[in-house]
């Protein structure tokens, strides 16, 4: 049983029913979730370091990391647009990495 805001009781009947309740659209608990939480948390920690004056490489590493798990999971998910979005990304990144480096 699940509660809502009023703190009534919905039963599963109702909630596998329900076009009003919200239900995430991917499985929890499973590896791809775990790896697009780590992903997901790796590039906030990377965006907040961007601009930040002598912090440009972690951002770039963190950033590419995240991207690569995030391209992990949408491979996982055969999701094409997020293949195209972190690919191309990841793409990006290393060669922005690469250039800083060099």
């Amino acid at each position: 049983m699940l509660k809502e805001k009023k703190l009534r009781e919905i039963s599963q009947e109702e909630l596998e029913n329900s076009t009003r309740i919200q239900k995430s659209a991917t499985p929890k608990y499973t590896t791809d979730w775990y790896v697009k939480w780590v992903a997901s948390i790796t590039i906030l920690a990377a965006m907040s370091m961007r601009g930040i004056e002598g912090m440009q490489i972690y951002d770039l590493s963190l950033s590419a990391f995240g991207i690569t798990l995030w391209l992990w999971v949408s491979i996982i998910w055969k999701d094409r647009a997020l293949v195209l979005l972190n690919g191309v990304g990841l793409l990006l990144l290393l060669r922005n990495l690469i250039e800083r480096l060099v």
